[in-house]
């Protein structure tokens, strides 16, 4: 591979940080807590700063609406499901107990507005509507919660439902709802709901007054979500996200005694690792690490090699050391090429020690070469003679 070294001044982590993964917790727990099971993690790095028993399986009631939230703004991204579908209410779905938003059999609302009373009144009955609308059934739509759940790495969680109501075998763990959490911020769609603090749902027949339960929105600042639950055997569970900076942070609770310990103790999380981290900002999305780069037997000769994602650095507050970046281009980039095709790694090292890897992608799609296109190059640079 062809080297390319830069030095650049930033803050830099002490320990091994992977782009696409989710870092292990720094090893001090400086405080306990009441809650069963906790977990604080940077959003941006996946890095866990506490764990209190984070891979304990443990009911989290209608935290595990996350899941149905997540599928629903993926069926909206791929194009499978529209803001403005109409969704017709069944009998099963008007049958749900617990926190209900009390739609009638047979009225019809938005996927926005079943959206709006999933996020900010976890809604039940509007929970099975939108699963019976995105899988035909909602135990179709349990599977695939499921099956979601796997691909994301969430090793220690089964779904019964689509709500989070008590049901035998349904159980999450801290750390697997930090997971889909840190996976549905990924959907910048989500927070056109989850700051409303108290709105009216209009569409549906009783009009019914929404209040969020997330109470943190309003007084922790930079809180922009996530989701509360509480059952009597989950007790009072919460996974929250505050944003200041550069910085984004997750707290999970779960099992917590009373709701005002869940939220006093989310709150603690956070004033923690705002107080001893930060996040540094690195690399944006789409970022040119390397321009320039050239392309043998293509229609065009140069393409861009750029960040697939955004990069940031989680340091202790206070630190700053000095860093290369290493870029290691292929030995020979030959088209045809797609947009996003690997041409390289980007190192980010500390001497030898290697800190951060990541890939280097094609910012554009390069078409092989044929006769013709030879001919005009070869025409152009006659003319150019």
């Amino acid at each position: 591979m062809r080297r390319y070294r830069t030095r650049c001044l930033t803050w830099i982590l002490t320990i091994l940080l992977a782009l696409s993964g989710v870092s292990a917790a720094y090893a001090e727990q400086p405080f306990d807590i009441q809650s069963k099971s906790a977990i604080l993690m940077d959003y941006e790095t996946g890095t866990v700063l506490y764990e209190k028993d984070p891979h304990e399986k443990l009911q989290i009631a209608s935290v595990t609406k996350i899941m149905t939230i997540l599928l629903a703004l993926e069926a909206i991204d791929e194009g499978k499901l529209k803001l403005d579908d109409t969704v017709t209410i069944s009998e099963y779905a008007s049958s749900m107990g617990g926190s209900q938003v009390f739609l009638h059999p047979g009225e019809n609302l938005t996927v926005d507005a079943l959206l709006k009373a999933i996020i900010v009144a976890s809604a039940n009955d509007a929970s099975v509507a939108m699963a019976e609308k995105l899988a035909g059934a909602h135990e179709t739509f349990v599977a695939r919660m499921n099956d979601r759940a796997r691909e994301l790495g969430m090793s220690n969680t089964n779904f019964m439902n689509a709500t989070g109501l008590p049901a035998e075998n349904g159980y999450s763990t801290a750390y697997d709802v930090a997971l889909m959490s840190r996976e549905l911020l990924k959907h910048p769609l989500f927070f056109r709901w989850s700051t409303i603090w108290t709105d009216t749902l209009e569409e549906s027949k009783n009009k019914t007054e929404l209040a969020n339960t997330n109470r943190l929105i309003r007084f922790y600042e930079g809180t922009d979500g996530i989701k509360t639950g509480s059952t009597q055997d989950a007790g009072y569970c919460l996974s929250a996200t505050t944003k200041r900076g550069n910085m984004r942070l997750l707290s999970v609770v779960l099992s917590a005694p009373s709701t005002q310990v869940r939220f006093s103790e989310a709150t603690k999380l956070m004033d923690y690792g705002f107080a001893n981290y930060e996040t540094v900002p690195i690399l944006k999305k789409d970022q040119v690490i390397q321009g320039d780069i050239r392309v043998s037997g293509g229609k065009e000769e140069i393409l861009n090699g750029i960040a697939p994602e955004a990069v940031g650095l989680l340091i202790k507050a206070g630190d700053s050391k000095e860093f290369e970046k290493e870029i290691l281009l292929e030995e020979e980039i030959k088209a045809p090429i797609v947009k996003g095709q690997k041409v390289g790694t980007l190192n980010i090292k500390q001497g030898e020690k290697i800190f951060q890897t990541m890939d280097i992608v094609s910012d554009r799609e390069i078409d092989k070469a044929n006769i013709f296109d030879y001919f005009i190059k070869i025409f152009n640079n006659w003319v150019r003679k």
